[in-house]
């Protein structure tokens, strides 16, 4: 069963415009923190690569599964799970919304196109 983010939680780490993601290396330890977007939609977070599928960061996600995030003074252990289809309007909205001053950007970062390189962040066990 997933963990689920506590209320608190979720306001300190989607209200900032970034956030730093981190993933485990192989052995474990965590590879250099990068800065990027999340989004909240409902209960759950989200982050998408705005560089395609190819982007460093995201194919190490995919590969390790697990990493750790840093903002708003709270740093947590995550799980990087895939997205149901059903999922992705509602995280468009939250991108919409969210970083809306940007919407040059954001029309890169929602539609079908982008839908395999979104991934929740779950709080880790």
């Amino acid at each position: 069963m997933t963990s689920t983010w506590n209320s608190a939680d979720l306001e300190r780490i989607a209200g900032p415009d970034e956030l730093r993601i981190s993933s485990h290396r192989k052995d474990g330890t965590l590879r250099p923190f990068v800065i990027i977007w999340a989004v909240r939609a409902g209960d759950s977070l989200y982050v998408r690569s705005a560089h395609g599928p190819e982007n460093g960061w995201f194919r190490r996600a995919q590969s390790s599964g697990t990493g750790r995030i840093r903002v708003g003074g709270i740093e947590r252990d995550v799980t990087f799970a895939s997205v149901d289809l059903s999922e992705q309007p509602a995280v468009d909205d939250a991108y919409r919304d969210k970083y809306s001053r940007y919407a040059g950007i954001v029309r890169g970062m929602v539609g079908p196109s982008v839908y395999d390189i979104t991934l929740r962040l779950d709080p880790a066990d």
